[in-house]
C-alpha cells in the first residue's frame, strides 16, 4: 500500500508509480537487451552451421563495402535503442491510461498510437544484426517499418479493447502475486499480437521498393524471418507485461492520511482525503484513489483511528464525507431520470436515449464505491458514533433516500414497475423486463439494450451493490424501523423531509423501504 504525498504535492503519489513503471520497463529492456546480445553470437554461429550443412550458402553473396552495415555498430546501438523504446512505450502508457470509461481524446490516441509505432521501429530497428552481413540501410529501415507495423497493431488492440482503462480489481493482492496472475494471459496476447503483426508486415514489405527487403540465399532470409517472428513475440511480450504492470500499480490502494505520529493525525486525519475529493479533478486518477481509499477505510478495520476520526464531535467531517459521496449518486440517478423522461420509440430518439444511459454509467466504479462508503459508515454509526452526528445531522435520512431512489432509477432501466402499489402485490412477481425499445407499456419502462448487452451487465451489478448496501443499512437499524414502520414514521426519519426525490416519489421510497424491512425486495 502506497502513501500519498502530503498536502502540496497531490500528484506526487501518481507520479511515484509512473517512476515505479518505468523502471520495471527498464529492466525488462536491459535484461532483453542482454539475452539478445548474447543469443546474437549463438544464432549467428547456428545459422552458419545449419546453412554449410544443408548447402544453402552456396549462392554468391553481394557484398557492398559501401552499404555494408558493420555488425558491431549495431550491437552498440542496441541498447541505446532499447531504452529509447522503453521511454516511448512509457509515455504512450501514460498520455492514454485513464481510470474513467471515457475514451481519451482523438489527439491523445493519435500521439499513443505513433509511440507505440515509434517504440516498434526502435525495437525491431536495433535488431538488425539478424540481417545478413550484405544488408544495407534500406533493408534496416524496411526492419524499422515491419516494428513500426508491430507498435500499430499493438495500439490497434489497446484501443479496440478499450485496455487504456484502468479497472480496479475487486480483491487487492500484493504486487508479486498481481503480477504473476498477468504473466500467462500476457504471453497469449503477446503471441496473438506479433502473428498478426508479422503477417501484416511481411505482406507490407513487399509493396515497397526490392532495396528494402532482406536479400540473400533463401536459406538465409527463411533464419531471418524466423529470427523477426521471435523478436516479434519477445518485444509484444514485453510491452504486455509492461501494461499489466501498469494496471496492477495505479489500481493499488493508497493511503490518505499523515502517518499517526504527526500532528496532523491527531487533529485533522481526514483532511487529505477531503481535499483531494473535493479539488481534484473527477476524471483523475488521484480521485478515484480517493474514492478506494476512503471505502476501505470504510468498510475495514485497517485503519479504525481514521474511521473514528469522521465521527467527530462537530459533525463537519461526517457531512463532507456524505456529502462528498452523495453527490456522484445524485448525478447518476438525474442522468437516469432525464434519459427516461419525454422519449419515443423513433429510431433517433431511441440512439439517443442509449448514449444518454452509457453515460450515466460511466461513473459506474465511484458510484459503487460511493454506495458501499455511505452504507458501512451509516451501519457503523449504530456503534462508533459516540456523539450521534450521523443521526442529528440528517444524514441518514439523506443517505437512505438517495440509495433507494438510486435503485428506482436502475430497475426503471430493467423494466420493472415504480409506480406505488398495493404491499401484498410488490415483490418478484411484479418484476417484468423489457427487450430492445424505448416505448412505455402501462408503468413499465424498459430503454436498455438486450440483456446479453453492456447496459444490462451495468445495471444488474449497480442493482446488487444497491440492494446490498441498503440491506446492510437495514440490518444494523432493524428493530428501530421495524418501530417507525408500525408507528408509520419511516418517512420522517429514514426520508429526507421537504426534499423532492431525484427520481420516484415519497411514496414509492416508503414502499421500497418497507420490502428491505422485511427482506422481501429482490
Amino acid at each position: 500500500m502506497d502513501r500519498a504525498p502530503p498536502r502540496g504535492a497531490p500528484r506526487d503519489a501518481v507520479g511515484q508509480r509512473w517512476l515505479a513503471v518505468f523502471v520495471l520497463q527498464a529492466a525488462l529492456s536491459a535484461a532483453a537487451s542482454a539475452l539478445y546480445l548474447a543469443a546474437v553470437f549463438v544464432l549467428q554461429a547456428a545459422l552458419s552451421a545449419a546453412a554449410s550443412a544443408l548447402y544453402l550458402a552456396a549462392a554468391p553473396r553481394r557484398s557492398h563495402a559501401s552499404l555494408g552495415v558493420p555488425p558491431g555498430l549495431l550491437l552498440a546501438l542496441h541498447p541505446f535503442l532499447s531504452c529509447a523504446a522503453t521511454g516511448l512505450l512509457a509515455l504512450a502508457f501514460l498520455v492514454s491510461a485513464s481510470p474513467h470509461p471515457r475514451p481519451p481524446p482523438l489527439p491523445r490516441r493519435a500521439l499513443a498510437a505513433f509511440l507505440l509505432a515509434a517504440a516498434g521501429a526502435l525495437c525491431l530497428g536495433g535488431a538488425a544484426s539478424l540481417a545478413p552481413e550484405g544488408s544495407g540501410w534500406a533493408a534496416i529501415a524496411g526492419l524499422g517499418f515491419r516494428g513500426a507495423v508491430l507498435g500499430a497493431v499493438f495500439a490497434a488492440h489497446y484501443f479496440w479493447r478499450r485496455r487504456w482503462l484502468l479497472q480496479f480489481p475487486v480483491v487487492q493482492r500484493p504486487p508479486f502475486y498481481g503480477l504473476k496472475m498477468g504473466l500467462l494471459p500476457s504471453g497469449k496476447r503477446a503471441l496473438k499480437v506479433s502473428l498478426q503483426a508479422f503477417l501484416l508486415s511481411f505482406i507490407l514489405i513487399l509493396i515497397l521498393p526490392r532495396q528494402f527487403r532482406i536479400r540473400g540465399s533463401i536459406g538465409s532470409q527463411i533464419f531471418t524471418e524466423i529470427g523477426i517472428l521471435m523478436m516479434s513475440t519477445a518485444v509484444s511480450f514485453c510491452w504486455e507485461l509492461s501494461h499489466h504492470f501498469v494496471q496492477v500499480v495505479h489500481t493499488r490502494r493508497c493511503s490518505f492520511a499523515p502517518p499517526q505520529s504527526t500532528a496532523a493525525a491527531e487533529t485533522n486525519p481526514s483532511e487529505y482525503v477531503l481535499e483531494t475529493l473535493e479539488l481534484s479533478d473527477p476524471r483523475s486518477l488521484m480521485h478515484y484513489l480517493a474514492y478506494q481509499d476512503l471505502c476501505a477505510v470504510s468498510e475495514c478495520n485497517l485503519e479504525p483511528w481514521r474511521r473514528g476520526a469522521f465521527f467527530e464531535e462537530s459533525g463537519e467531517t461526517y457531512k463532507r464525507i456524505v456529502t462528498s459521496c452523495l453527490k456522484p449518486l445524485e448525478e447518476f440517478t438525474s442522468k437516469i431520470a432525464e434519459a427516461l423522461e419525454g422519449f419515443s420509440s423513433e429510431k433517433p430518439e431511441l440512439l439517443s436515449q442509449q448514449f444518454k444511459l452509457a453515460g450515466a454509467f460511466n461513473d459506474l466504479q465511484i458510484c459503487t464505491w460511493c454506495a458501499r462508503t455511505l452504507a458501512s459508515l451509516t451501519a457503523r454509526s449504530r456503534q462508533e458514533d459516540r456523539y450521534g452526528v450521523a443521526q442529528l445531522t440528517g444524514c441518514n435520512a439523506a443517505v437512505m433516500s438517495t440509495l433507494l431512489s438510486a435503485l428506482l432509477a436502475v430497475e426503471a432501466c430493467l423494466g420493472k414497475k415504480t409506480n406505488p402499489q398495493l404491499m401484498n402485490s410488490l415483490g418478484p412477481a411484479s418484476i417484468r423486463w423489457g427487450n430492445f425499445s424505448t416505448g412505455r407499456k402501462g408503468s413499465i419502462t424498459a430503454i436498455a439494450s438486450t440483456q446479453r448487452g453492456g447496459l444490462h451487465t451495468k445495471a444488474y451489478s449497480m442493482a446488487d451493490v444497491l440492494r446490498t448496501s441498503i440491506y446492510q443499512i437495514v440490518s444494523a437499524f432493524e428493530e428501530d424501523m421495524r418501530a417507525n414502520a408500525k408507528a408509520s414514521s419511516l418517512d420522517k426519519n429514514w426520508i429526507s423531509e421537504g426534499r423532492k426525490p431525484v427520481f420516484g416519489s415519497l411514496a414509492v421510497l416508503v414502499q421500497k423501504l418497507n420490502l428491505f424491512i422485511e427482506y422481501r425486495a429482490v
